[in-house]
């Protein structure tokens, strides 16, 4: 059952056949660490674990890349707006090293509680300057750059092929919608490698380079890191759609400018939005929604987790409140069905082998994992297994730990959780129940509230109030 991915180069599924037999060189584009990833930058995460996991599970060595620029970059990916870092550090009174410490940690901490596999490698941007240089050297060299007021700039006229990967019309393209008004640019589209001169002044973030001192442009890091770990040309590239058309665009110019090899990368994968009533999710807006915050309002991260699994990693996600409690139901009773049948089974260890019935579940579950990444298909295999009355306990868990390789739930460690209630909660809980005897909704209202502000939620049934710890 062959693998096939969406490739963003051709617009079109590929049976997937790496450069390499067996194995896998994958770059993900990381996080720029200066303030806390919101929920639909760690979606596009969550598809790129389930590509990694589905890697895996196809029995290919996987060396898995992923940066985190802790380096000052623009707020938008053409040469515009404001420094990320600088405004990180203004809003919070630090230095712009302490922000990217601090932002970094609070990422991976998200990346955990979803249960994402670390990459092989992290690499932090200002680690490699050096190689940014080096590259940016070579690009020059082979006569793709020119210099205005001390800025190295990418002449996208010298590369023909610069508009074909994301289908730009660059003579239609208005200035100020995708690029800024910068009359140093020959061209609207180009953009800058080095920066020794910027509108920013003097910032905490610059290093000596040929060109003067400074710090390197957006799109630099990636061509130089995934380049270094994983070779001048490699298998896959991944991140979000927004990076199509600049980013990971300019990405391409640098790499195949410096090297003459092309393609660069064989296969891109790019996941679509999560998108609210405002339209796309975006810090740029000011309030956005954290992993934390999901927390605060009763919904573990795997909760969030299951939400992205419900749509098609390249299908625009709808968030709402609604969408998220029935994501909520629908893991806790996925988890109570998966936790009674560890009970009943004494919670098998093995995955084992798999016939008959089992072996056509499997089979559906495989087919739609290798089509493009099908997970909510692969969701419905997994709640036929659980629905089916025919299969024993025992095939049930086998096929459920066989599935979770790719989910990545943590089935195996999932436990009986007995809730120690304080006198404290209880006490409160009891006063509300005679409230609602009383009906007096609002003072019943109002110990809910409070409840819940110390760390409990609870919920009404026909056997009395229910608790539950709030994560």
């Amino acid at each position: 059952m062959a693998l096939k991915l969406f490739n963003t180069a051709s617009r079109k599924k590929e049976n997937f056949e790496p450069r390499e037999q067996g194995k896998v060189g994958m770059y993900c584009c990381g996080p720029t660490v200066y303030h806390y990833a919101h929920i639909g930058n760690l979606r596009t995460y969550v598809f790129e674990d389930v590509l990694r996991r589905t890697l895996l599970y196809n029995k290919f060595s996987v060396k898995h890349v992923m940066n985190i620029t802790d380096v000052g970059h623009l707020t938008s990916d053409s040469d515009e707006g404001e420094d990320k870092m600088v405004k990180g550090a203004k809003r919070e009174g630090k230095s712009v090293w302490e922000i990217a410490k601090f932002y970094e940690k609070a990422f991976f901490d998200d990346f955990h509680a979803l249960k994402l596999q670390d990459p092989e490698i992290k690499c932090k941007a200002t680690e490699h300057i050096t190689d940014m240089i080096e590259l940016v050297k070579r690009i020059e060299q082979n006569g793709y750059t020119y210099i205005v007021d001390g800025n190295v700039y990418f002449d996208i006229s010298k590369f023909p092929r610069y508009a074909e990967f994301a289908r730009l019309n660059l003579e239609g393209q208005e200035e100020g919608a995708r690029v800024e008004i910068d009359n140093a640019k020959r061209n609207k589209a180009d953009f800058v490698l080095w920066f020794t001169r910027s509108k920013f002044g003097n910032q905490e973030m610059q290093w000596d380079s040929p060109w003067g001192r400074g710090f390197p442009g957006w799109h630099i890091e990636c061509s130089a890191m995934s380049m270094k770990y994983l070779g001048e040309q490699f298998d896959i590239h991944c991140g979000g759609v927004d990076h199509i058309p600049v980013h990971h665009t300019n990405e391409i110019a640098q790499a195949e400018a410096a090297t003459g090899k092309h393609p660069w990368v064989k296969y891109w994968l790019h996941g679509e939005f999560l998108v609210e009533d405002t339209g796309k999710m975006s810090k740029s807006k000011g309030e956005f929604l954290t992993l934390n915050v999901l927390k605060e309002k009763g919904y573990e991260p795997l909760v969030y987790k299951y939400f992205c699994f419900t749509a098609h990693y390249r299908q625009q996600l709808n968030f709402s409140w609604g969408g998220m409690d029935s994501a909520k139901n629908s893991f806790n009773r996925m988890k109570n069905k998966i936790l009674a049948l560890k009970e009943e089974t004494g919670n098998l260890e093995q995955d084992g082998t798999f016939g008959g019935k089992s072996r056509q579940y499997l089979d559906d579950f495989e087919e739609s994992i290798n089509d493009d990444l099908g997970v909510p298909n692969a969701l419905a295999v997994m709640w036929s297994v659980l629905r089916d009355e025919e299969l024993k306990s025992e095939e049930k868990l086998k096929l459920l730990y066989r599935f979770d390789n790719i989910f990545g739930f943590g089935f195996k460690d999932w436990k009986k959780e007995t809730v120690t209630v304080p006198e404290e909660i209880q006490k409160l809980v009891d006063e509300r129940e005679e409230a609602r005897k009383e009906k007096d909704w609002a003072k019943a209202d109002a110990l809910r509230d409070e409840i819940q502000e110390k760390g409990f939620l609870i919920k009404d049934t026909a056997e009395g109030p229910q608790l539950e710890k709030k994560y």
